[in-house]
């Protein structure tokens, strides 16, 4: 079960830098002013989502529910997680909306919003480690 707990980690962590990085793209794209650029962003940003962070999503649900069904975990703490995870998953999927918004020149926000989209993965990230951690309750 170490394994699958250690490989489990592995893909949150690479997840994880998708959840950073797509919204920092997105900054960048909405401020770009020529074609090329635009159309590099929407390369990366495509490539990146499907390549990398929906491997690393499905890896991650795949590996978190083997270990809390090998395990048994129980707790208010794993209900509060789960939630999150849930929260997570819905953010993760809404970036991937916003992909096909830039892939469609359908871009309306501006890359102050993109910012701040940006730190939301972060704010999870504390809660969820916290709880799995210190399992306060």
């Amino acid at each position: 079960m170490l394994w699958v707990k250690s490989f489990h980690i592995v893909f949150v962590v690479a997840w994880y830098a998708g959840l950073f990085y797509l919204p920092r793209l997105f900054v960048y794209h909405a401020m770009a002013e020529d074609a090329a650029s635009r159309e590099r962003f929407k390369v990366m940003e495509r490539k990146l989502y499907r390549g990398i962070m929906m491997p690393c999503m499905v890896g991650t649900v795949a590996l978190g529910t083997w270990l809390w069904l090998g395990w048994g975990f129980r707790g208010g703490w794993l209900h509060a997680k789960l939630f999150l995870v849930l929260l997570l998953l819905a953010h993760h999927f809404w970036l991937g909306h916003l992909v096909g918004v830039f892939a469609r020149d359908a871009n309306r926000r501006s890359h102050v919003f993109y910012r701040w989209i940006n730190e939301i993965p972060l704010l999870y990230l504390v809660a969820i480690v916290v709880l799995v951690v210190v399992k306060p309750f």
